[in-house]
């Protein structure tokens, strides 16, 4: 049996995973990229408190000695589903069955000069241009003698009130108050300030009312200027505009509001849902074709009876329909019955700042807060890191961030030339 994966994000690299040293299939995983990168914590690389590479890994070095797991680097053009092949650009590839494992691009809701200004949150390339950005920023902002102009270059406006939103927020208000003043010392007289902004009446909508209110809470301590209710039309010359006829200035949005899945040439227009979404069977088989897959943020299902509307878009989704995809390959080479998937909810959480968390389990129902929160957030995050050495490098970089309040990541590298563009960073 010949699978080809497309994406090697949660939902690929656990499916490759599992079918590790299974002697009658192979597996080739397609990335445009050559290294998985964990995407939780690419805002800690963008905010300069950890190295790129602590939270990414070559897809080439994992697969070494692992005889029936194979990597491409390649971009995927089309599908050709009568002929069961995939065309990339620089070449072909012929499947048995085919799982769409590409998780989500950053949604701008149809507004070209957000999309063209604003400083997206979703891969690794995304992360450095931000760090780059806000540090090449506050170098202007040191030299600059124009209030108006400096104020610009000090602001920093968040958009989307989810989990990326909230640690973005709290990790810059962090920085603020612990290294800016202390490193900029030109800048002690200045007005900084931080904006988190939702359209939504309340931040970390998925969450549980306390989680909300007590987020809400901490991020006012942190000074973190916060508005619901408010949804951004437009972003240019410098300023954000908003749907209540109010606007900002500043050199600095970052965008977290929302995401979208990817449209392929060769899947039927019928077999797309919500949000671009591939609307699969309860075993993710993609509705209207025969041997085509997909799993993790590109999917949607509306089998599962506890979550009809579809699942959430998070690492757990991708995680177990991954796992449970690869049983199913499994039972089909055995001649067994498949498993349907039922997503089991293990909870959410969200990071604020320096022992600040929240926690929400679902079984039991219980809410975490305050220091323990933030133990029990960094405990999953360090253990779902993909090696070892992304695990121990992660550790000692938060133990020392979290004594000397303080991380010497914040320089600002970049090629004097480049071949490649933010948009080829996508997880497929």
């Amino acid at each position: 049996m010949e699978i080809v994966i497309i994406g090697g994000g949660f939902a690929g690299l656990n499916l490759a995973k599992e079918l590790l040293d299974q002697k009658e299939i192979n597996v080739t995983l397609v990335d445009r990229n050559n290294y998985n990168f964990f995407s939780p914590l690419i805002y800690q690389v963008a905010t300069a408190f950890l190295e790129p590479s602590s939270i990414s890994y070559p897809f080439r070095k994992f697969f070494a000695g692992k005889k029936n797991l194979k990597f491409r680097l390649g971009e995927m053009q089309k599908v050709v589903p009568e002929e069961n092949k995939i065309i990339l650009h620089n070449g072909e590839l012929h499947y048995d069955h085919l799982v769409f494992a590409t998780g989500a691009e950053t949604s701008y809701f149809g507004m070209e000069n957000v999309k063209k200004n604003a400083i997206p949150m979703k891969t690794l390339n995304d992360a450095i241009v931000m760090r780059n950005t806000i540090l090449k920023n506050l170098e202007k902002a040191a030299i600059c003698k124009d209030i108006r102009k400096r104020r610009k270059l000090l602001t920093i406006v968040v958009v989307g009130g989810g989990p990326t939103g909230v640690e973005v927020s709290g990790m810059y208000a962090e920085m603020r108050k612990n290294i800016f003043l202390k490193e900029y010392p030109e800048l002690a007289t200045s007005a900084s300030n931080i904006y988190l902004i939702d359209g939504g009446d309340t931040l970390l909508a998925p969450m549980s009312k306390a989680s909300q209110e007590d987020t809400h809470k901490a991020l006012l301590d942190l000074g973190v200027v916060i508005k619901l209710n408010t949804q951004v039309i437009d972003y240019k010359d410098d300023t954000v505009y908003f749907s209540n006829g109010k606007s900002l200035e500043t050199k600095n949005l970052i965008w977290a509001a929302g995401v979208s899945a990817k449209i392929f040439e060769g899947i039927p227009t019928e077999s797309y849902g919500r949000g671009k979404r591939m609307a699969t069977d309860a075993f993710n088989k993609v509705n209207g074709t025969k041997n085509i897959y997909a799993i993790g943020d590109t999917c949607i299902q509306l089998t599962d009876k506890n979550f009809p509307e579809g699942h959430p878009q998070v690492a757990q989704t991708a995680i177990q329909q991954g796992l449970n995809l690869a049983k199913n390959f499994k039972s089909m080479i055995q001649n067994k019955p498949l498993i349907p998937f039922v997503y089991n909810d293990k909870g959410s959480m969200a990071i604020i700042g320096k022992n600040k968390a929240v926690v929400d389990l679902p079984k039991p129902k219980l809410h975490f807060k305050g220091f323990f929160a933030w133990l029990v957030w960094l405990f999953i995050h360090l253990i779902s890191l993909i090696t070892y050495r992304n695990r121990i490098s992660t550790f000692i970089n938060w133990m020392i961030a979290y004594f000397s309040k303080d991380q010497s990541f914040r320089m600002i590298i970049r090629p004097n030339k480049t071949r490649t563009s933010v948009s080829d960073e996508s997880n497929f």
